[in-house]
Protein backbone atom coordinates (compact mmCIF):
# COMPACT_ATOMS: atom_id res chain seq x y z
CA UNK A 1 0.00 0.00 0.00
CA UNK A 2 1.31 3.46 -0.93
CA UNK A 3 1.73 5.94 1.89
CA UNK A 4 -0.37 8.99 1.19
CA UNK A 5 -0.57 12.56 2.27
CA UNK A 6 1.57 15.59 1.45
CA UNK A 7 3.76 15.16 4.53
CA UNK A 8 4.82 11.55 3.89
CA UNK A 9 4.86 10.90 0.14
CA UNK A 10 8.28 10.46 -1.43
CA UNK A 11 9.75 10.30 -4.91
CA UNK A 12 9.54 6.49 -4.66
CA UNK A 13 5.82 6.75 -3.92
CA UNK A 14 5.38 8.89 -7.02
CA UNK A 15 7.32 6.39 -9.13
CA UNK A 16 5.18 3.49 -7.84
CA UNK A 17 1.91 5.37 -8.41
CA UNK A 18 2.93 6.34 -11.99
CA UNK A 19 4.43 2.92 -12.79
CA UNK A 20 7.83 4.36 -13.71
CA UNK A 21 11.35 4.38 -12.29
CA UNK A 22 12.64 6.88 -9.71
CA UNK A 23 15.01 8.17 -12.40
CA UNK A 24 12.07 8.96 -14.70
CA UNK A 25 10.37 10.96 -11.93
CA UNK A 26 13.66 12.83 -11.37
CA UNK A 27 13.84 13.64 -15.09
CA UNK A 28 10.27 14.97 -15.06
CA UNK A 29 11.20 17.25 -12.16
CA UNK A 30 14.56 18.42 -13.46
CA UNK A 31 14.80 17.66 -17.21
CA UNK A 32 11.22 17.33 -18.44
CA UNK A 33 12.12 17.50 -22.14
CA UNK A 34 13.88 14.12 -21.79
CA UNK A 35 10.58 12.38 -20.97
CA UNK A 36 7.75 11.68 -23.41
CA UNK A 37 4.60 13.75 -23.00
CA UNK A 38 2.48 10.70 -22.09
CA UNK A 39 4.88 9.56 -19.36
CA UNK A 40 5.36 13.12 -18.13
CA UNK A 41 1.60 13.60 -17.76
CA UNK A 42 1.32 10.33 -15.83
CA UNK A 43 4.07 11.36 -13.41
CA UNK A 44 2.59 14.84 -12.92
CA UNK A 45 -0.82 13.26 -12.21
CA UNK A 46 0.79 11.03 -9.55
CA UNK A 47 2.53 14.06 -8.01
CA UNK A 48 -0.82 15.87 -7.82
CA UNK A 49 -2.63 12.85 -6.38
CA UNK A 50 -0.06 12.33 -3.64
CA UNK A 51 0.56 16.00 -2.90
CA UNK A 52 4.27 15.34 -3.34
CA UNK A 53 6.65 18.22 -2.62
CA UNK A 54 10.28 17.60 -3.36
CA UNK A 55 12.90 18.13 -0.64
CA UNK A 56 14.56 21.19 -2.09
CA UNK A 57 17.18 21.40 0.68
CA UNK A 58 18.38 17.88 -0.05
CA UNK A 59 18.42 18.58 -3.78
CA UNK A 60 20.51 21.71 -3.17
CA UNK A 61 23.03 19.73 -1.13
CA UNK A 62 23.41 17.22 -3.94
CA UNK A 63 23.64 19.83 -6.69
CA UNK A 64 25.77 22.31 -4.74
CA UNK A 65 23.43 25.19 -5.57
CA UNK A 66 19.75 26.11 -5.57
CA UNK A 67 17.33 27.27 -8.22
CA UNK A 68 17.35 30.79 -6.82
CA UNK A 69 19.29 34.00 -7.29
CA UNK A 70 19.64 36.76 -4.72
CA UNK A 71 18.74 40.41 -5.32
CA UNK A 72 19.96 42.95 -2.76
CA UNK A 73 18.66 46.50 -3.21
CA UNK A 74 19.25 49.74 -1.33
CA UNK A 75 15.66 50.72 -0.58
CA UNK A 76 12.67 48.58 -1.47
CA UNK A 77 10.40 51.53 -0.61
CA UNK A 78 11.73 53.29 -3.71
CA UNK A 79 9.62 52.23 -6.74
CA UNK A 80 12.76 52.38 -8.87
CA UNK A 81 13.94 49.16 -7.25
CA UNK A 82 10.50 47.57 -7.55
CA UNK A 83 10.69 48.06 -11.32
CA UNK A 84 14.27 46.76 -11.42
CA UNK A 85 13.13 43.66 -9.49
CA UNK A 86 10.41 43.01 -12.08
CA UNK A 87 13.05 42.93 -14.81
CA UNK A 88 15.21 40.56 -12.75
CA UNK A 89 12.26 38.25 -12.10
CA UNK A 90 11.31 38.19 -15.78
CA UNK A 91 14.76 36.94 -16.80
CA UNK A 92 15.05 34.54 -13.86
CA UNK A 93 11.63 32.96 -14.42
CA UNK A 94 12.46 32.36 -18.07
CA UNK A 95 15.30 30.12 -16.83
CA UNK A 96 13.20 28.36 -14.19
CA UNK A 97 14.79 30.33 -11.34
CA UNK A 98 13.25 32.20 -8.43
CA UNK A 99 14.42 35.47 -6.87
CA UNK A 100 15.12 36.11 -3.19
CA UNK A 101 14.70 39.87 -2.60
CA UNK A 102 16.67 41.51 0.21
CA UNK A 103 16.59 45.16 1.34
CA UNK A 104 19.82 46.60 2.79
CA UNK A 105 18.20 49.96 3.64
CA UNK A 106 21.56 51.46 2.60
CA UNK A 107 23.19 49.93 5.71
CA UNK A 108 26.49 48.08 5.26
CA UNK A 109 25.90 45.72 8.22
CA UNK A 110 22.49 44.70 6.93
CA UNK A 111 23.88 44.19 3.44
CA UNK A 112 26.62 41.92 4.83
CA UNK A 113 24.05 39.89 6.81
CA UNK A 114 21.94 39.38 3.68
CA UNK A 115 24.98 38.26 1.70
CA UNK A 116 25.86 35.67 4.34
CA UNK A 117 22.33 34.24 4.27
CA UNK A 118 22.26 34.11 0.47
CA UNK A 119 25.58 32.25 0.42
CA UNK A 120 24.23 29.80 3.01
CA UNK A 121 21.20 29.24 0.78
CA UNK A 122 23.55 28.27 -2.05
CA UNK A 123 22.05 30.76 -4.49
CA UNK A 124 23.20 30.55 -8.10
CA UNK A 125 24.42 34.13 -7.90
CA UNK A 126 23.81 37.57 -6.42
CA UNK A 127 22.66 40.80 -8.02
CA UNK A 128 23.33 43.80 -5.83
CA UNK A 129 23.07 47.57 -5.71
CA UNK A 130 25.75 48.06 -3.06
CA UNK A 131 25.93 50.62 -0.28
CA UNK A 132 28.36 53.51 -0.75
CA UNK A 133 31.49 51.51 0.06
CA UNK A 134 31.92 48.09 -1.50
CA UNK A 135 31.68 45.72 1.46
CA UNK A 136 34.36 43.06 2.16
CA UNK A 137 31.40 40.68 2.46
CA UNK A 138 30.78 41.14 -1.26
CA UNK A 139 34.26 39.94 -2.16
CA UNK A 140 33.92 37.10 0.36
CA UNK A 141 30.84 35.87 -1.53
CA UNK A 142 32.77 35.92 -4.79
CA UNK A 143 35.64 33.96 -3.19
CA UNK A 144 33.10 31.24 -2.37
CA UNK A 145 32.54 30.88 -6.10
CA UNK A 146 29.19 32.69 -6.15
CA UNK A 147 28.87 35.03 -9.17
CA UNK A 148 28.09 38.66 -8.26
CA UNK A 149 26.81 41.27 -10.73
CA UNK A 150 26.65 44.94 -9.75
CA UNK A 151 23.30 46.53 -10.57
CA UNK A 152 22.94 50.30 -11.11
CA UNK A 153 26.62 50.56 -10.20
CA UNK A 154 29.74 50.48 -12.33
CA UNK A 155 32.28 47.73 -11.71
CA UNK A 156 35.69 48.90 -10.51
CA UNK A 157 37.56 46.46 -12.74
CA UNK A 158 37.21 44.19 -15.80
CA UNK A 159 36.83 40.99 -13.74
CA UNK A 160 33.19 41.56 -12.83
CA UNK A 161 29.91 42.14 -14.66
CA UNK A 162 27.93 45.31 -14.04
CA UNK A 163 24.91 47.12 -15.42
CA UNK A 164 24.72 50.87 -14.88
CA UNK A 165 23.57 54.18 -16.34
CA UNK A 166 25.74 57.12 -17.44
CA UNK A 167 24.71 59.33 -14.53
CA UNK A 168 27.20 62.09 -15.34
CA UNK A 169 25.37 62.50 -18.64
CA UNK A 170 22.04 62.33 -16.82
CA UNK A 171 23.04 65.15 -14.49
CA UNK A 172 24.11 67.25 -17.47
CA UNK A 173 20.79 66.64 -19.22
CA UNK A 174 18.87 67.94 -16.23
CA UNK A 175 21.11 70.97 -15.72
CA UNK A 176 21.22 71.92 -19.42
CA UNK A 177 17.44 71.78 -19.52
CA UNK A 178 17.08 74.25 -16.65
CA UNK A 179 19.90 76.49 -17.89
CA UNK A 180 18.27 76.68 -21.34
CA UNK A 181 15.10 77.86 -19.61
CA UNK A 182 16.99 80.76 -18.08
CA UNK A 183 17.60 79.46 -14.55
CA UNK A 184 20.84 80.76 -13.07
CA UNK A 185 20.40 79.70 -9.42
CA UNK A 186 19.97 75.94 -9.30
CA UNK A 187 20.00 73.55 -6.35
CA UNK A 188 21.21 69.96 -6.44
CA UNK A 189 19.44 67.91 -3.78
CA UNK A 190 21.20 64.84 -2.42
CA UNK A 191 24.78 66.08 -2.32
CA UNK A 192 25.90 64.32 0.87
CA UNK A 193 25.12 60.83 -0.40
CA UNK A 194 28.19 58.67 -0.72
CA UNK A 195 26.60 56.57 -3.45
CA UNK A 196 28.78 56.82 -6.59
CA UNK A 197 25.75 57.08 -8.87
CA UNK A 198 24.46 60.12 -6.95
CA UNK A 199 27.93 61.68 -6.93
CA UNK A 200 28.07 61.24 -10.70
CA UNK A 201 24.72 63.02 -11.11
CA UNK A 202 26.09 65.86 -8.98
CA UNK A 203 29.23 65.93 -11.12
CA UNK A 204 27.21 66.20 -14.34
CA UNK A 205 25.14 69.07 -12.93
CA UNK A 206 28.26 70.86 -11.77
CA UNK A 207 30.00 70.50 -15.14
CA UNK A 208 27.02 71.85 -17.07
CA UNK A 209 26.63 74.87 -14.78
CA UNK A 210 30.34 75.65 -14.87
CA UNK A 211 30.37 75.55 -18.68
CA UNK A 212 27.26 77.76 -18.96
CA UNK A 213 28.08 80.27 -16.24
CA UNK A 214 31.88 80.30 -16.12
CA UNK A 215 31.85 79.04 -12.52
CA UNK A 216 29.72 76.84 -10.28
CA UNK A 217 28.58 79.76 -8.09
CA UNK A 218 25.09 79.30 -9.50
CA UNK A 219 24.88 75.88 -7.82
CA UNK A 220 23.56 75.30 -4.31
CA UNK A 221 24.07 71.81 -2.88
CA UNK A 222 21.53 70.56 -0.36
CA UNK A 223 22.08 67.40 1.67
CA UNK A 224 18.95 65.99 3.32
CA UNK A 225 19.44 63.08 5.71
CA UNK A 226 17.93 60.52 3.32
CA UNK A 227 17.03 60.26 -0.35
CA UNK A 228 13.33 60.00 0.45
CA UNK A 229 10.11 62.03 0.22
CA UNK A 230 10.82 63.35 3.72
CA UNK A 231 14.29 64.39 2.55
CA UNK A 232 12.71 66.33 -0.33
CA UNK A 233 10.42 68.18 2.06
CA UNK A 234 13.41 69.00 4.25
CA UNK A 235 15.31 70.46 1.27
CA UNK A 236 12.28 72.50 0.17
CA UNK A 237 12.06 74.08 3.63
CA UNK A 238 15.73 75.08 3.33
CA UNK A 239 15.11 76.70 -0.04
CA UNK A 240 12.00 78.53 1.15
CA UNK A 241 13.97 79.85 4.13
CA UNK A 242 16.75 81.25 1.93
CA UNK A 243 16.70 85.06 1.33
CA UNK A 244 15.06 85.88 -2.01
CA UNK A 245 18.24 87.34 -3.52
CA UNK A 246 20.09 84.04 -3.08
CA UNK A 247 17.20 81.60 -3.34
CA UNK A 248 17.47 78.99 -6.13
CA UNK A 249 14.75 79.16 -8.77
CA UNK A 250 15.02 75.47 -9.66
CA UNK A 251 16.18 72.16 -8.25
CA UNK A 252 17.59 68.92 -9.62
CA UNK A 253 16.86 66.06 -7.25
CA UNK A 254 19.01 62.93 -7.02
CA UNK A 255 15.89 60.78 -7.31
CA UNK A 256 12.15 61.16 -7.85
CA UNK A 257 11.24 60.56 -4.20
CA UNK A 258 13.16 63.71 -3.27
CA UNK A 259 11.47 65.57 -6.12
CA UNK A 260 7.99 64.45 -4.99
CA UNK A 261 8.70 65.57 -1.42
CA UNK A 262 9.97 68.91 -2.66
CA UNK A 263 6.88 69.38 -4.82
CA UNK A 264 4.60 68.61 -1.85
CA UNK A 265 6.32 71.15 0.37
CA UNK A 266 6.42 73.87 -2.28
CA UNK A 267 2.69 73.48 -2.94
CA UNK A 268 1.99 73.50 0.82
CA UNK A 269 3.78 76.85 1.12
CA UNK A 270 1.98 78.33 -1.88
CA UNK A 271 5.03 78.29 -4.16
CA UNK A 272 3.83 77.82 -7.75
CA UNK A 273 5.56 75.03 -9.68
CA UNK A 274 6.94 75.69 -12.27
CA UNK A 275 6.09 79.43 -12.40
CA UNK A 276 8.01 80.31 -9.22
CA UNK A 277 10.16 77.23 -8.87
CA UNK A 278 11.08 74.43 -11.30
CA UNK A 279 11.81 70.83 -10.30
CA UNK A 280 13.54 67.98 -12.15
CA UNK A 281 13.71 64.49 -10.65
CA UNK A 282 15.73 61.41 -11.53
CA UNK A 283 14.74 57.78 -12.40
CA UNK A 284 11.30 58.63 -13.90
CA UNK A 285 9.30 56.26 -11.70
CA UNK A 286 5.60 55.99 -12.56
CA UNK A 287 4.66 58.38 -9.74
CA UNK A 288 6.62 61.18 -11.46
CA UNK A 289 4.12 61.40 -14.32
CA UNK A 290 1.18 60.89 -11.94
CA UNK A 291 2.07 63.75 -9.55
CA UNK A 292 -0.33 66.69 -9.09
CA UNK A 293 2.18 68.67 -11.12
CA UNK A 294 3.72 66.03 -13.43
CA UNK A 295 7.46 65.95 -12.80
CA UNK A 296 10.18 66.28 -15.36
CA UNK A 297 12.68 63.50 -14.73
CA UNK A 298 15.78 61.82 -16.10
CA UNK A 299 14.54 58.42 -17.23
CA UNK A 300 16.51 55.26 -16.56
CA UNK A 301 15.51 51.95 -18.22
CA UNK A 302 14.50 50.40 -14.89
CA UNK A 303 13.20 46.98 -15.94
CA UNK A 304 15.82 46.66 -18.67
CA UNK A 305 18.57 47.22 -16.07
CA UNK A 306 17.21 44.37 -14.00
CA UNK A 307 16.64 42.05 -16.94
CA UNK A 308 20.10 42.53 -18.46
CA UNK A 309 21.82 42.20 -15.07
CA UNK A 310 20.00 38.91 -14.43
CA UNK A 311 20.93 37.60 -17.88
CA UNK A 312 24.61 38.36 -17.23
CA UNK A 313 24.42 36.63 -13.84
CA UNK A 314 22.75 33.52 -15.25
CA UNK A 315 25.33 33.33 -18.04
CA UNK A 316 28.19 33.62 -15.54
CA UNK A 317 26.62 30.97 -13.29
CA UNK A 318 26.61 28.52 -16.22
CA UNK A 319 30.37 28.96 -16.42
CA UNK A 320 30.62 28.21 -20.13
CA UNK A 321 33.07 30.61 -21.80
CA UNK A 322 31.60 33.52 -19.88
CA UNK A 323 33.01 36.96 -20.69
CA UNK A 324 32.55 39.73 -18.14
CA UNK A 325 30.63 42.74 -19.45
CA UNK A 326 30.17 46.23 -18.07
CA UNK A 327 26.99 47.58 -19.67
CA UNK A 328 26.32 51.33 -19.59
CA UNK A 329 22.90 52.66 -20.58
CA UNK A 330 22.15 56.22 -21.72
CA UNK A 331 19.49 58.13 -19.75
CA UNK A 332 16.86 60.33 -21.39
CA UNK A 333 15.34 63.56 -20.07
CA UNK A 334 11.54 63.50 -20.05
CA UNK A 335 10.13 67.03 -19.81
CA UNK A 336 6.80 67.55 -18.04
CA UNK A 337 4.95 70.42 -16.42
CA UNK A 338 7.23 70.88 -13.38
CA UNK A 339 9.91 72.60 -15.47
CA UNK A 340 8.09 73.82 -18.59
CA UNK A 341 8.15 77.58 -17.96
CA UNK A 342 10.80 79.27 -20.06
CA UNK A 343 12.84 82.23 -18.83
CA UNK A 344 14.12 84.07 -21.91
CA UNK A 345 15.90 81.07 -23.38
CA UNK A 346 16.33 79.63 -26.86
CA UNK A 347 14.25 76.58 -27.78
CA UNK A 348 15.66 73.08 -27.28
CA UNK A 349 14.60 69.54 -28.22
CA UNK A 350 13.76 67.01 -25.52
CA UNK A 351 11.43 64.07 -25.05
CA UNK A 352 8.03 65.02 -23.68
CA UNK A 353 5.45 62.95 -21.89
Amino acid sequence: MIRGGPLTSSIRDVAERAGVSVGTVSNVLNRPTMVSEVTRDRVLAAIADLGFVRNESARQLRAGHSRTIGLVVLDIANPFFTDVARGVEEAANAEGLSVILCNSDDLAAREAAHLDVLAEQRVRGVLITPTAELSPALEAVRRRGVPVVLLDRRATGPDQCSVAVDDVHGGRLAADHLLERGHRRIAFVGGSSGLPQVQERHQGVELAIREACGSDDALTVLSPAKLTVAGGREAAEQIIGTPAARRPTAAICANDLLALGMLQEMVRHGVAVPEDFAIVGYDDIDFAAAAAVPLSSVRKPRQELGRRAAELLIDEARGENHLHEQLLFEPVLVVRQSSMVRRNAAPTREATA
